[in-house]
This record gives C-alpha cells, sequence and structure tokens, in this order.
C-alpha cells in the first residue's frame, strides 16, 4: 500500500517569505509605521533630525530604542506620546524651542538613559521633573539663556545619574542639597551662568572648591556678581564666602538685635513694675499685719491693768473688814 505523498516544505517558506515582503508579517520597527520626514531602521533608532518639525512626531513604532528630534522647531513633548516609548533609552531634543517640562513629560520613561535638552528655551526646572527616570545616566541642559532656575529636588530621585550639565544658562544660584546626595555622580558642568557669589551660594562655591575634579572647565567657572567676585572662580571664593557669611552681621542681624533688645527691655520694665507693686503691696500688708498685732497687745495689756486693779481693789476691801 503507497502512502499519500507528504506536502512539501518549500511552499510554506515561500508563503511566509511572500507575508513577510508584502507586509502582512512584519518586524516590531515597521509594526505602527515610521513617522513622516523620519528614519527608522532596524536597529529601532528613529531619526527626525533636521525636519523643520513643529511638533512632536507622530506614529512612532512602540519598540524604538533612539529617537533623535534635534535641529527641529518642536515646542512641546506631549506626555501621552512620548510615554508610550516605554523602551526608550536616548532621547536628543536639542536645539529645538521647547519651554517647558514637568514630572509628567517623561512619567513612564523608566529606562532613559540619556536625555539632551541644550539648545532650547526653557525657563524653569520644577520639583521631581526628572524623578521618573530612574536609569537616567547622562543629562545635557545647556544653553538654554531663559533658563534661571532649578528646583532643589530636581534630581533628588536620580541615583543612577553620572554627568549633568547644565553650562550656559542663566542660573545665578543652586541649592546643591540633592545634587551631593547622588552617589554616583562624577561629572558636573556649570560655566558659563552669571553665578552669584554671595552666602545664598556658600554650598555651591565650597562644593566646587572641595571637588574640584568633578567639575568640566572649572576654571571657566566664574563669578558674575556682586562687582568686586566678579571674574573670580567659584573654587577660590567658597573659603572666602565661608569666612565672611558666618562673621559678618548682615542689617537683617542687626534688626533682629534692636527687636531683642526693645523685647528684653520692655520685658525689664514690666517685670520691674510688676515686683514694684508686689512690693508695695507686701509692705502695706506686712505694716497692717504689725498695727493688728501692736493692737492686740495693747488690748491685751489693758486687760491685765485693768484685773490687776480689780484683783488690787479686793485686797483692800477684805483688808479693811478684817481691821
Amino acid at each position: 500500500m503507497r502512502l499519500a505523498p507528504q506536502p512539501s516544505a518549500q511552499p510554506l517558506r515561500l508563503i511566509v517569505l511572500l507575508l513577510f515582503t508584502t507586509g502582512v508579517i512584519t518586524s516590531p520597527v515597521l509594526s505602527t509605521g515610521c513617522p513622516d520626514r523620519c528614519v527608522c531602521d532596524d536597529q529601532l533608532v528613529v531619526q527626525c533630525a533636521g525636519q523643520h518639525l513643529t511638533t512632536f512626531p507622530v506614529n512612532l513604532p512602540l519598540a524604538t530604542r533612539q529617537l533623535i528630534i534635534s535641529n527641529n522647531r518642536i515646542v512641546e513633548l506631549p506626555p501621552l506620546a512620548l510615554n508610550y516609548l516605554s523602551d526608550l533609552v536616548y532621547l536628543d531634543c536639542s536645539n529645538n524651542s521647547l519651554t517647558e517640562i514637568s514630572e509628567s513629560t517623561f512619567g513612564n520613561l523608566r529606562k532613559l538613559a540619556y536625555l539632551d535638552l541644550s539648545f532650547n528655551t526653557l525657563t524653569r526646572i520644577e520639583d521631581r521633573t526628572f524623578g521618573p527616570l530612574a536609569s537616567l545616566v547622562m543629562l545635557r541642559m545647556t544653553d538654554n539663556p531663559g533658563l534661571s532656575e532649578i528646583h532643589p529636588d530636581a534630581f533628588e530621585e536620580n541615583a543612577a545619574l553620572q554627568v549633568l550639565d547644565v553650562s550656559r544658562n542663566n542660573l545665578t544660584v543652586l541649592n546643591i542639597t540633592s545634587l551631593i546626595a547622588l552617589p554616583a555622580l562624577r561629572s558636573v558642568g556649570l560655566s558659563g551662568n552669571p553665578w552669584r557669589c554671595e552666602c545664598e551660594n556658600e554650598d555651591l562655591c565650597l562644593w566646587v572648591h572641595l571637588e574640584g575634579f568633578k567639575f568640566q572647565d572649572e576654571g571657566q567657572t566664574v563669578c558674575g556678581s556682586p562687582s568686586d567676585m566678579q571674574g573670580r572662580r567659584l573654587g577660590e571664593v567658597g573659603i572666602q564666602l565661608r569666612t565672611l557669611c558666618h562673621q559678618t552681621l548682615g542689617s537683617w542681624d542687626y534688626l533682629f538685635f534692636v527687636v531683642i533688645g526693645f523685647v528684653i527691655f520692655a520685658a525689664g520694665t514690666v517685670s520691674a513694675w510688676v515686683m514694684g507693686v508686689i512690693m508695695v503691696l507686701y509692705e502695706r500688708y506686712i505694716k497692717k499685719k504689725d498695727e493688728q498685732l501692736d493692737d492686740e497687745e495693747e488690748t491685751s495689756d489693758k486687760g491685765r491693768t485693768s484685773r490687776a486693779r480689780s484683783d488690787h481693789g479686793k485686797g483692800n476691801f477684805k483688808n479693811s473688814h478684817t481691821v
């Protein structure tokens, strides 16, 4: 008995190949398309640089690992679209027109290791802006002419951060409380900012002085004000500020002492008045008590004298009868 011939495997291979070539079965990179004017490759890299984009690209592959949107005119990073890219590890947004970012912007990018926000129009960095970026290793945020404020807790949760560059912005003050607590931080760029070398920046200047090896262009990280400090290196004035800020009294200090002196004087005056009233009352009480005692003694003396006279009269009467 002859067996029926088995179907050849060759037609199956041809069918699979045909499906791939016609797009019915596609790679993950192409499964959600590729944005207009962008290039998507099989390495999960989406390249949209220099395409005159004014909005964030749409139809990005969900598996994108590197997204480069530099040298465009994008004004906003939409949190909803960006947070779909949960596998993103590299994001270059440099040289755009971004004005604002917040914690929600990067809410789901837990794998992101590199972020470039340089050459934008950012003005301030809010609390926990980079908090969701648990894997962030390098953050470049240079050349934002209006960037004048970074919240003290902006980097509090970025324990993996190794490189931070905020050079050439408009920063005058930087609270370093959360920065000095970052265990992996090894390189910081601060040059090109108009730093105010006064007591409010004492900790920053001392940090640069003590750990100068961490700072890129430490020689160009200089004071912008006040005039007598202008042009001097932050590390150079650190010790000077330490001495100055803990010995010299400011106008508020003198005002404090004046107020405290007035309070002490007023309290002393009131206390003296109260003590004087108490002493007067006490003296009156003692005097009245003494007068009462004197009256009682006088009454007692009169009583004794009267009894003595009475007894003396009775004695004379007895004697007269006896005679």
